[in-house]
């Protein structure tokens, strides 16, 4: 192979068509709490969390008015938020269910902890924490296994009580 990305790399933002600006940001910005951090006349807006420039950029560029895209194509399968604390995801969590808004699924990965719901244009958006890495699991020769088990939702919200 001869290159391997520098451990540093992130993965900086994602840009999203979306068929309504406005329905999207009652989503990213109203519901999950992002900031905007700019509006690109009324076909983009940029969103993020903790003043970076943009996490999430949503556009009407191609997309204004059109319906979701096809669950049985390529393209993108979800955009994964991570939260800095299970406090922090026991939040959106209660936040999510208070508005009841649906989840697709919930996933303790041993790795993390999971909550997956799309959004209005039918994006998928996985909701996580990442456990600290001394707890990840391990098979006997030292290679991760993630797995994907019921995440005990009751004891998620504890978090927060």
């Amino acid at each position: 192979m001869g290159y391997t990305v520098p451990a540093q790399t992130r993965i900086g933002h994602v840009h999203l068509k979306v068929s309504d600006l406005e329905r999207s940001l009652a989503f990213y910005h109203e519901l999950l709490g992002f900031e905007i951090t700019q509006r690109y006349g009324s076909q983009a807006v940029f969103i993020s969390a903790g003043g970076y420039h943009h996490h999430i950029g949503l556009n009407t560029w191609h997309s204004k008015g059109a319906g979701p895209a096809p669950v049985n194509a390529p393209g993108l399968y979800h955009t994964a938020i991570l939260y800095p604390t299970r406090k922090d995801l026991a939040l959106i969590l209660k936040r999510l269910l208070e508005a009841k808004y649906p989840l697709t699924g919930a996933s303790d990965h041993g790795v993390s902890e999971a909550l997956y719901l799309d959004d209005p244009d039918g994006n998928g958006v996985e909701l996580y924490w990442d456990k600290p890495k001394e707890r990840w699991p391990l098979d006997t020769n030292g290679n991760l296994v993630m797995v994907s088990e019921r995440l005990d939702l009751e004891g998620l919200l504890r978090e927060v009580e």
